[in-house]
């Protein structure tokens, strides 16, 4: 069975085709600049090199028909023809309260989605479009719907709930949803199969560091807490989000600075995080080039981020009564030895300790903690896209 994942971003759109039989990568790509001058799209074959085809493509229905037709092409497709593609998996950023688990995509489960538009007006709406383009390009194909926020939808009340008058929350639906919920999945999955361990009776704290960034703490493998909120803006500093702060800063700048809701929402979404305090960049190899160089502000990025993972670190440990196992995982976790060091100093209390040799590692599974360590720590790269396909594969069986 072969299963396309997709997932569409406002003008980009990632995709593999994958092999469930043995859960390989047929093939993979990224299309850019959707609906804008210079449109390009880099499709890769696994074994081959790179291919990289610029055509003008108006929207998402435009860019996924030339994924189809690269997925076939003589030359460096991975099928013969579309009637190999036997399922497609879409991620879905926001699916609200609506979607405790993923679902075959009906004109209902559509319907529901369009209603999520206002929790992820940036994300839902290009989502929505990929699916309908897939379904109008390849209309016999099952398409199934895997929401970033359902893993989380395990979080007891007290974990969900803001402090806002209770009417808020039945009549706008505001509180706690998070995200990167299919990621804290997968390496939460990947710790048992690791630690030959039941979820059951474990707390874990996955770690998703990237640009975007998130905390899970997972209690007998269920989401029971996560940094992010009603949108991807609360939690961690990230790369240009800021991440929890005083709520009345947005009041106060919108009368100091005579701007609108829209104007400090920009600001805290694509101006702050650690690009805001560094000036330098929203990307972390650059923010530590110039930290080494000298840069203080830089340096205060890296201090701050480092600060706000440890924190929540400790609060979700306290919340959960413990934690046995701390897991790194993103772009940042996998590949950032300073970063991960950064963050388990001063956490030996809690019992972790990791080994600065084992901590040298980049992009691969490994344990980095000591072999005294009470926590077991790990680095283990996410795997989104092949979560998404497990679960089409189940319901597309279906």
């Amino acid at each position: 069975m072969n299963v396309l994942v997709i997932n569409c971003g406002s003008s980009s759109l990632k995709y593999q085709l994958i092999n469930m039989n043995d859960e390989s990568v047929l093939a993979k790509g990224l299309v850019e600049r959707i609906g804008i001058e210079g449109s390009v799209l880099k499709h890769e074959k696994t074994g081959m090199d790179k291919v990289v085809i610029q055509e003008p493509m108006k929207d998402h229905k435009d860019a996924i028909n030339h994924v189809l037709t690269a997925l076939v092409d003589a030359n460096y497709g991975a099928v013969k023809s579309l009637d190999e593609v036997d399922a497609v998996g879409h991620r879905v950023v926001h699916g609200g309260e609506k979607f405790a688990d993923s679902v075959l995509i009906t004109d209902e489960v559509i319907k529901a989605m369009k209603e999520c538009i206002e929790l992820a007006p940036l994300h839902n709406p290009p989502n929505i479009i990929g699916i309908e383009a897939c379904q109008e390009l390849l209309p016999s194909v099952p398409m199934v719907g895997v929401f970033d926020t359902a893993f989380h939808q395990t979080m007891p009340p007290v974990s969900y709930i803001y402090p806002l008058p209770y009417e808020l929350y039945e009549e706008l639906g505001i509180r706690r949803y998070g995200f990167h919920g299919t990621s804290h999945k997968y390496v939460s999955e990947r710790v048992e199969a690791l630690t030959g361990k039941e979820l059951e009776g474990m707390k874990i704290i996955t770690c998703h560091l990237g640009n975007g960034a998130s905390l899970t703490a997972i209690k007998d493998g269920k989401s029971f807490d996560t940094s992010m909120g009603m949108t991807p803006l609360e939690g961690l500093v990230m790369g240009t989000r800021c991440g929890d702060i005083d709520p009345a800063i947005v009041t106060f700048l919108m009368n100091k600075k005579n701007i609108s809701a829209e104007q400090v929402d920009n600001l805290m979404n694509k101006k702050s995080g650690v690009l805001g305090i560094s000036g330098v960049s929203s990307d972390f190899r650059d923010i530590e080039g110039a930290a080494d160089e000298g840069n203080t502000r830089a340096q205060l990025a890296l201090d701050k981020f480092a600060y706000t993972v440890k924190k929540y670190i400790g609060s979700y440990a306290a919340a959960m009564g413990g934690v046995d196992v701390l897991v790194f995982t993103a772009g940042l976790g996998e590949n950032s030895a300073p970063a991960r060091k950064q963050v388990c100093e001063g956490l030996e209390f809690l019992g972790v300790e990791i080994d600065d040799a084992k901590n040298n590692t980049r992009g691969k599974e490994a344990e980095i903690s000591k072999d005294n360590s009470k926590v077991k720590v790990y680095v283990i790269p996410t795997n989104e896209e092949l979560m998404i396909a497990r679960d089409t594969k189940a319901l597309a069986h279906k």
